[in-house]
């Protein structure tokens, strides 16, 4: 499935050996999963990153609503001026509701584990958990799927 031009980006919180760590997620406006990246740093460096992945693999968006922190607004200006393009960035915590709402199926999940004890097994633990969301949303696409359901197709992928 194509995701929208219109992104709503924003991070959560996950503890890792007892420390925070940043959990970068985009979906469209149609609450479709962008792109996600765990990162140990909240910063400049690590939102450009998030957002020339989203970008590669997903194109290029033509608005971004974000919340109002500074180190997104700070790399998307960057990217607009490294590659001479023109992402509209819009400042507005309510629109980024679906996003903010997106984010409490990783927090269920992750509340009850207390923390997980290793970045590597985090970012796939986190990237399973995406990928079971992105199947019961509807965006994943299997050309034998039939009537599967969705923790079906998760196993027959990871076999």
């Amino acid at each position: 499935m194509i995701p929208g031009k219109r992104w709503r980006m924003d991070e959560t919180y996950v503890k890792v050996k007892g420390e925070w760590k940043y959990f970068y997620r985009a979906v469209d406006k149609n609450n479709n999963t962008i792109d996600f990246l765990l990162t140990a740093k909240r910063d400049k460096k690590a939102v450009l990153r998030f957002f020339n992945k989203a970008i590669g693999n997903n194109g290029q968006p033509s608005l971004v609503n974000i919340d109002k922190s500074g180190s997104n607004k700070v790399a998307i200006n960057t990217y607009n001026e490294v590659n001479n393009t023109h992402i509209e960035i819009r400042q507005c915590k309510y629109l980024n509701n679906v996003v903010e709402q997106d984010h409490r199926f990783v927090k269920r999940l992750t509340r009850p584990m207390l923390g997980f004890k290793n970045f590597y097994c985090t970012q796939k633990t986190l990237a399973g958990i995406e990928l079971i969301r992105m199947i019961k949303k509807g965006q994943y696409r299997y050309s034998t799927r039939g009537n599967k359901s969705p923790a079906e197709l998760f196993y027959s992928l990871a076999a």
